[in-house]
C-alpha cells in the first residue's frame, strides 16, 4: 500500500448564493450584443429552440492558454511502492479548476465556461472535450451529454451543443455563476436555468452571437449547432462576475497516497458502455465508447483523472421521461489517478459547494493535477479494472 498524510476535509469557501437565485446582471458588453431574449420554448425535456444562427463556421482560433498540451505527456515521478507516475505539481499559484502551475493571470480571473456538448453518434468527433478543465457526464435520455467546463484553455470552437436539463442547475452550481452555453429546452427547463445563477447563453439570449451551424453531409440539424469560446467570453462576461473555486484537491509534488494498482474502469451509462484505460507512457487514462477509442478534434479523449460518483437517477420534473441526476448528498466515489484506484465516498451539502471526496480512513482525496473526467454512473454500474 501507498502512505500519505491524512488530511483534513477542506472548509469551502461560503458562496453568496443558497439555492438558487435570479440571473445576474449583465455587463455592458452584453447589453451592446443585443440583451436578452426569452429563450425559445418547444415540446419534450431536452426541445432545442429553432432560432437561425449562421451558416458557415469562423476562420479557426488561435487563442490558446499556454498551460499544458494535451498531446504531449506531462512530467512524471514514480510514487513509493507501486512506482506509479504522477504529474508534478510545482510550488505557487495554480489555476482553479487543474491545480496546474498559473500562466496568465488574466485567465485565472475570467469565469468558468459550461458548455453542454452532444454525445450522439452524429456529433462525433466533438470539438474542445481535450481542453476542457473538467467534464461531467450525465445520462439523459437513452444516452450521455457532456457538461464541459473550460477556464485555463480557451479551445475556440466547442460543440455540437445541445440542450440542458434541470439536473445541471444543481450540478454545475459550485463553478461560481458560470457562462452555461446551451441550445435551449423545453419551458420548464428554460425556466430552471433562468431562475437560477448560471448565465445562460443561447442562440436566442445572445441573438446568435458566438453561435455558428455547420451543416455536415448525413448529420441531422439538432447535431449541427457549434460555439466560439472567445466570443462567449468577450461579449457576454457579466461585471463582477467571479472566477471558478477549486473543486477538488491536488497532491503535492512527490507525495505518495493510498491506492491499489489498477489499470481503469468502465461504466454502464444510459445506451453507451465506457471505458478508460490507464497508458503510463503518456501519464493519462484514454477514452473509449462502445469499444472504440473516442476522439474529439486534438485526438483520442484522454484526461489525466476519472472520478467516478454513483448517483441516483430520478424523473426530471420538466419533463418525467428526462433522468435527473441527484447530486447532493453522498454516495460512493471511485477516483482513478495516476494508474490508481482510492475508493471513497463523495458528499455535498448545498449545490454551491464543490463534491467533498474521502477515502475510507475518512481523509480528503488529493488528485493528479491537470484535467478530470467525473463520471455520473447509476449506482451499481461501475466495474474497476485491475
Amino acid at each position: 500500500m501507498l502512505h500519505r498524510t491524512p488530511r483534513t476535509p477542506r472548509t469551502t469557501r461560503s458562496h453568496p448564493v443558497h439555492g438558487v437565485r435570479r440571473r445576474p446582471v449583465r455587463s455592458l458588453a452584453l447589453l451592446a450584443a443585443g440583451g436578452l431574449i426569452v429563450a425559445a420554448c418547444g415540446g419534450g425535456g431536452g426541445d432545442e429552440e429553432s432560432a437561425v444562427t449562421t451558416t458557415e463556421a469562423p476562420a479557426p482560433t488561435t487563442t490558446e492558454a499556454a498551460v499544458t498540451s494535451t498531446t504531449s505527456a506531462p512530467t512524471t515521478t514514480a510514487t513509493a511502492d507501486t512506482d506509479t507516475p504522477t504529474t508534478v505539481a510545482e510550488a505557487g499559484p495554480t489555476f482553479a479548476l487543474t491545480g496546474l502551475p498559473l500562466t496568465d493571470e488574466a485567465l485565472a480571473a475570467r469565469p468558468a465556461l459550461v458548455a453542454k456538448i452532444d454525445n450522439h453518434p452524429q456529433a462525433r468527433p466533438q470539438f474542445g472535450l481535450n481542453r476542457a478543465d473538467i467534464v461531467f457526464e450525465e445520462n439523459v435520455e437513452n444516452l450521455t451529454r457532456f457538461a464541459a467546463v473550460f477556464h485555463s484553455q480557451d479551445p475556440g470552437r466547442i460543440g455540437p451543443i445541445r440542450s440542458g436539463r434541470t439536473q445541471d442547475v444543481d450540478l454545475l452550481g459550485s463553478f461560481s455563476e458560470p457562462l452555461f452555453v446551451w441550445s435551449g429546452g423545453n419551458p420548464a427547463v428554460t425556466r430552471a436555468i433562468n431562475d437560477s445563477d448560471l448565465v445562460g447563453l443561447s442562440p436566442s439570449t445572445t441573438r446568435n452571437v458566438g453561435f455558428f451551424r455547420d451543416q455536415r453531409p448525413g448529420v441531422d440539424r439538432e447535431h449541427t449547432l457549434f460555439g466560439t469560446t472567445t466570443e462567449f467570453w468577450m461579449n457576454f462576461t457579466p461585471i463582477f462576475n467571479p472566477p471558478p473555486t477549486p473543486q477538488f484537491e491536488y497532491r503535492a509534488p512527490d507525495e505518495a497516497f493510498n491506492g491499489e494498482q489498477a489499470s481503469g474502469v468502465e461504466l454502464e451509462m444510459d445506451g453507451l458502455d465506457v471505458r478508460w484505460t490507464w497508458d503510463r507512457d503518456n501519464a493519462a487514462y484514454l477514452r473509449e465508447q462502445d469499444g472504440e477509442p473516442h476522439f474529439d478534434d486534438l485526438g483520442q479523449v484522454n484526461t489525466q483523472n476519472v472520478v467516478v460518483l454513483e448517483v441516483e437517477y430520478r424523473p426530471s420534473p420538466a419533463d418525467s421521461r428526462s433522468p435527473e441526476a441527484q447530486t447532493i448528498g453522498t454516495g460512493t466515489a471511485y477516483v482513478f489517478t495516476g494508474g490508481a484506484l482510492i475508493r471513497g465516498t463523495w458528499t455535498r451539502d448545498d449545490r454551491t459547494q464543490p463534491f467533498t471526496l474521502t477515502d475510507e480512513n475518512g481523509s480528503v482525496i488529493a488528485l493528479t493535477p491537470g484535467r478530470t473526467w467525473v463520471e455520473l454512473p447509476r449506482i451499481g454500474n461501475t466495474t474497476p479494472l485491475t
